[in-house]
C-alpha cells in the first residue's frame, strides 16, 4: 500500500495498544514504525527488474521482522521501562504494527516475499488497489482525532472503530475477488476455454470493478466484471507474444521476473525492442512495470546487460473516468482491446490515446 496508508495504519494500532499510556507519541512511534519496512527502497540492487523484484524483500519478511520485534522489544524495556504496561503488551504492539504492514501490502497485486529467505512465488492476495481511500479514511481519521484530542477518555475507542471498519472493508474486498473470479470461469466453462492462470485485480481506486486476466497458451484474455452487472463479462481475446520468450530462454532477469509476477506476463517487438509487461498493475493498456529486455540485432535477440523501464504512457484521466462510468453503468462499453494493443506500438500522442480511450476503431 502507499506509505501514508501504512504510516497510519501503524500509528493507529500503537494509539489503541499504548495510547493510554504514551499519549498522541504512540500516534508518531506506530507512523514511523509502520513505514520502516519501506526503507528498502534506498537500496540500490542495479537494475530496473532487480528493484522490482527485490523491494518488498527481506524487509517485508515475516521472520526478518518477528527476529526485529524481539530485539525493540528488549531494548526498550532494557533502556525505556515503562511501569504501564507490560512487556507482553509492548511485544505484542511491536509485532502488530511491523507485521501488519507486508500482511497489508500481500492484499495488493505487487507481490510480497512474506517468507524471504525462503523463495515460494512472492504473496499477490490482490484484493485491493495499492491506493484506496475508503481503506485509508477510517485510520487517517482516528489518527487525526487522536492528535486533537488525545488517547484517554472517549478518544481511547477511536483507534478501535477505526480498525475495525478497515478490517471489514478489506474483507469485503476479498468478497469482491471471489465474485470477480466466479462470473468470469463461468463465462469460460460457457465457451470452452481452458484457463492455465487466472489472475484478478480491483481497477484503480475502487473495490467495485474488477479486472480479471485469463492466460491461454499464446493468448490472453480481459474482462471487466462489476458488483452491479446483470449480463455475462465480455472477455476480450489478446495475444500475449510467447514466441518472443524464446530469446530470453537464458536470462536470469527474465526468469526472476516470471518468477516473480507468477508468469502474468506480455511480450512485445515494439521496433527493434523486447519488451516485457507486467499485466497485473495498473490498467488495461497502462501499466508501470514494463522493461526492456533485448534488442534485435543481425536477426537475434541480444539481451541488455542493463534491463531498463520501458517508457510509460502519460496517466489519461479520461479512461479512469470511463471506468468509473463502467461502475454504475454495467451496459457501458470499454474498449478494452484498442486499450491493451497500445502495448505493441511506440507510445501514442495525446490525440490519439484519446481516441483510443473512446471507442474501439481508431
Amino acid at each position: 500500500m502507499d506509505s501514508i496508508t501504512q504510516a497510519v495504519l501503524g500509528a493507529t494500532i500503537q494509539g489503541a495498544m499504548l495510547g493510554r499510556w504514551q499519549g498522541r507519541k504512540a500516534l508518531l512511534y506506530g507512523a514511523v514504525l509502520g513505514t520502516l519496512p519501506d526503507l528498502d527502497v534506498v537500496i540500490d540492487y542495479g537494475d530496473a527488474v532487480a528493484q522490482m523484484t527485490y523491494h518488498r524483500g527481506f524487509s517485508h519478511s515475516l521472520i526478518v521482522l518477528f527476529g526485529l520485534t524481539l530485539l525493540l522489544t528488549w531494548l526498550v524495556r532494557r533502556f525505556r521501562p515503562h511501569p504501564g504496561y507490560s512487556t507482553r503488551r509492548l511485544f505484542a504492539t511491536l509485532a502488530l504494527v511491523l507485521l501488519t504492514h507486508p500482511l497489508l501490502d500481500s492484499f495488493t497485486s505487487y507481490g510480497t516475499q512474506l517468507f524471504w529467505p525462503l523463495m515460494p512465488t512472492p504473496t499477490a492476495w490482490s484484493s485491493i488497489f495499492i491506493i484506496d481511500p475508503l481503506y485509508t479514511m477510517p485510520l487517517l481519521t482516528a489518527v487525526l482525532l487522536g492528535l486533537a484530542f488525545g488517547l484517554r477518555d472517549k478518544m481511547a475507542k477511536a483507534p478501535l472503530v477505526a480498525l475495525a471498519l478497515s478490517t471489514l472493508y478489506l474483507g469485503s474486498t476479498l468478497a469482491g475477488k471471489a465474485m470477480a473470479e466466479q462470473r468470469v470461469e463461468a463465462q469460460l466453462a460457457r465457451q470452452g476455454i481452458q484457463a492455465e492462470a487466472l489472475f484478478s485485480t480491483p481497477t484503480p481506486l475502487n473495490s467495485l470493478l474488477w479486472r480479471v486476466i485469463v492466460l491461454d497458451g499464446a493468448y490472453y484474455h480481459e474482462a471487466l466484471v462489476g458488483w452491479f452487472d446483470q449480463q455475462p463479462p465480455q472477455l476480450s481475446r489478446l495475444p500475449r507474444g510467447t514466441a518472443l520468450a524464446e530469446g530470453l530462454a537464458d536470462s536470469a532477469a527474465h526468469q526472476r521476473l516470471a518468477w516473480f509476477t507468477d508468469g502474468v506476463l506480455r511480450y512485445d517487438q515494439i521496433g527493434e525492442h523486447l519488451v516485457v509487461t507486467d499485466l497485473r498493475l495498473g490498467m488495461t493498456g497502462t501499466h508501470p512495470f514494463r522493461f526492456d529486455f533485448a534488442v534485435r540485432h543481425n536477426g537475434a535477440w541480444q539481451v541488455n546487460p542493463q534491463i531498463e523501464r520501458w517508457p510509460m504512457a502519460r496517466p489519461d484521466l479520461q479512461r479512469l473516468q470511463v471506468l468509473w462510468r463502467r461502475i454504475w453503468q454495467p451496459e457501458l462499453r470499454v474498449p478494452l482491446t484498442a486499450w491493451a494493443n497500445e502495448l505493441g506500438k511506440p507510445l501514442l500522442s495525446a490525440a490519439r490515446q484519446t481516441c483510443a480511450t473512446q471507442r474501439d476503431d481508431c
